[in-house]
């Protein structure tokens, strides 16, 4: 579906605006996005360019962002299709231009911006160097994470090491769909104010073509080539028959996913997903498509994309990130991309993240431990908000809500706060993992992931009959979880179920983990449960 939308001093005067930019008809009918599929290996390797074979420009563009330099630059493309620049160079200006506290239009203004003063507005906002924190400056529409003191204003000087990200804000009344689920429009509920993101990257010297771009909160520009990916740790496994389209994935995770923040509250809608749960069916499906037996120049570009999301993330935690803590479904999907990224580029750092960063928040991980749930599984669901990796304690929040560990009582105790965590475990979360635990599995990457429960876990959701288990709850509680989207036994999409019942059997990992003995001192001590000694 398309509209005309009077975009008032926030860009082009009238431009033509998918109201679904992921449809997949109009993924389909706008193919600029998709690269040639050219496969760089070590035996075909690219040559770096001299600075003289790059282009001399004096602006570049991507994704209706345009950067215009002071005096003509040397530019190049990553191998994503991301631009770097050789510094040092100045950003003059940008497309659609950046607009500070009255230049944005009285009617553009949402109650966020109306709480603010107005010299700490903005719209379309960029930031040199975002920090590695859920502290932001790109639109004032931005809820918990705008911090003005970071607002920037042109010209920009960049030098090698430099990343610039520019963005797009949404107008008000524009209601775009998100990735596979979700409505966004400004102002409105938990909704992100930014429509699009694009990173330009200043390097000191000429990129060779296959080069990844280097983590936008990397400082050091830590550099990765796309000839160097282990393709073949991919298994090349049976594509189901309700395989989706390989190409809607790659407009999935075309464009930067530069969420620093959580929430959702800063994410840019024409970029990224919108929620965990979300977050974590697309990296879980992008990496099951890559493990299934599709030709390599269809997944080229695909691979390319879901490794430099782990990159980039991989980089926030390298920069000092605090994680992605456990909090109802809003902290899933980020550790896949990481652990991916870690094992195709031979990363140890990255492959193995728990153990090089294991104060970092994940909330797969923060959400599964080994325990003994009242319906006689040996592991648990650690709540709506899970145990805190830092302190090894429950999350309750300290506000009367109960959140944090709760499966190893019966419904009949339950307090609002557990069937709170029960409904989040059954709608927000565990469906939304069954992909990422079926492509760890194809991988032989349990240990690098660092965290069995999560496995063990995702295993019990899939094979624990529950019928018996929702009248149960029903009864003690009142409420009433015997739908067919609340219901254990499957994950959120077809592909990922027929995937499973495929190919989980055959992975050389036993699936009744969730059904064995395990020590479970680490979730006693969460849930303050007395703790035997050690043997």
């Amino acid at each position: 579906m398309w509209k005309l939308l009077l975009m008032a001093g926030l860009g082009a005067e009238m431009v033509a605006i998918a109201s679904n930019p992921y449809d997949e008809g109009t993924v389909m009918a706008d193919t600029k996005f998709l690269r040639p599929a050219v496969i760089f290996t070590p035996a075909h390797a690219p040559a770096t360019p001299k600075i003289g074979d790059l282009e001399l420009r004096t602006s570049v563009s991507q994704y209706g962002i345009t950067w215009t330099f002071d005096q003509p630059a040397r530019v190049g493309r990553f191998v994503n299709g991301d631009w770097y620049v050789v510094g040092p160079v100045t950003v003059r200006a940008i497309d659609p231009r950046p607009l500070y506290g009255n230049q944005i239009p009285g009617d553009q203004l949402d109650h966020m911006d109306q709480e603010r003063p107005a010299d700490q507005r903005v719209r379309n906002g960029f930031m040199l160097n975002p920090p590695a924190r859920m502290k932001v400056a790109y639109d004032s529409g931005v809820r918990n994470w705008f911090d003005p003191a970071l607002i920037q204003k042109l010209p920009v000087p960049m030098r090698a090491g430099d990343s610039l990200v520019s963005t797009i804000s949404m107008p008000k009344g524009l209601v775009l769909d998100a990735q596979l689920r979700n409505k966004i429009e400004r102002g409105v509920d938990d909704s992100s104010p930014i429509r699009t993101a694009a990173v330009l990257t200043c390097v000191r010297d000429p990129q060779p073509p296959d080069a990844f771009r280097p983590a936008f909160c990397d400082r050091e520009q830590k550099s990765y080539l796309a000839r160097n990916l282990r393709r073949e740790l991919l298994p090349g496994v049976v594509a189901t028959g309700s395989r989706p389209r390989t190409e809607l994935y790659v407009r999935f995770t075309q464009r930067p996913w530069v969420g620093t923040g959580f929430f959702g509250f800063e994410e840019p809608v024409e970029n990224m997903p919108q929620y965990g749960l979300e977050y974590g069916r697309v990296v879980g499906i992008s990496a099951l498509l890559l493990c299934t037996d599709i030709k390599a120049e269809e997944k080229e570009a695909l691979l390319v994309n879901l490794v430099q999301v782990g990159i980039d993330l991989g980089g926030m935690v390298r920069a000092g990130h605090p994680g992605w803590t456990s909090w109802g479904g809003h902290g899933s999907g980020r550790k896949l991309p990481i652990v991916f990224a870690g094992l195709l580029l031979g990363d140890d750092q990255l492959a193995n993240i728990n153990k090089s960063f294991p104060k970092v928040s994940f909330g797969e991980d923060e959400q599964t431990a080994y325990g003994d749930a009242w319906t006689g599984a040996k592991v648990v669901f650690a709540g709506h908000s899970g145990i805190d990796v830092v302190t090894g304690t429950g999350r309750n929040q300290g506000r009367g809500h109960p959140w944090g560990p709760y499966e190893h009582t019966p419904p009949s105790q339950w307090q609002e706060g557990q069937n709170t965590s029960e409904a989040y475990r059954r709608t927000s979360t565990s469906a939304g993992w069954v992909a990422q635990a079926l492509v760890l599995r194809l991988l032989h990457a349990g240990k690098n992931w660092g965290h069995d429960p999560f496995l063990d876990y995702v295993d019990r959701w899939m094979y624990e009959p529950d019928g018996d288990f929702v009248k149960t709850i029903k009864a003690a509680t009142g409420k009433d979880l015997d739908h067919d989207w609340s219901r254990q036994g499957q994950g959120w999409d077809a592909f990922v179920n027929e995937m499973w019942a495929k190919h989980r059997p055959t992975t050389g990992a036993p699936i009744d983990g969730w059904k064995q003995p395990h020590d479970d001192r680490y979730y006693r001590t969460a849930a303050g449960l007395p703790v035997p000694d050690s043997k």
